[in-house]
């Protein structure tokens, strides 16, 4: 199956657009780093080197220390797909992080959108 070109985009690249569409919503930078490291395992430090790096989409997630479990419980449609249903995994990655960066800028609480 062929990659998505995203897969190979950096991280850094996107990041400022989930920090923009956040902060548009008067939501915080904080609070998108909280997610990225919630669903990565990432600390803030170890986010911070991987965007410093250029690190691609499919790096990030794949060599990520910890992925979160509760990942999958995100479901829904994102860009008109439905999340659960992405079978390749760095896509499917990307758009759990989209859905949660789209609830973060809807107004959802982070208990809710960090599954807890």
């Amino acid at each position: 199956m062929p990659k998505h070109r995203i897969c190979s985009v950096s991280v850094a690249s996107v990041y400022p657009h989930y920090v923009a569409k956040a902060q548009k919503k008067g939501r915080t930078k904080e609070e998108v780093d909280e997610i990225i490291c919630w669903h990565t395992g990432h600390s803030q430090q170890t986010l911070d080197q991987q965007l410093d790096r250029g690190t691609t989409f499919e790096a990030f997630f794949r060599d990520a220390p910890a992925m979160n479990p509760a990942r999958l419980l995100v479901t829904g449609l994102i860009c008109g797909v439905r999340v659960e249903t992405i079978e390749e995994p760095t896509m499917r990655e990307i758009r759990i992080l989209d859905k949660l960066i789209d609830e973060l800028a809807k107004g959802r609480a982070m208990d809710k959108i960090l599954r807890t």
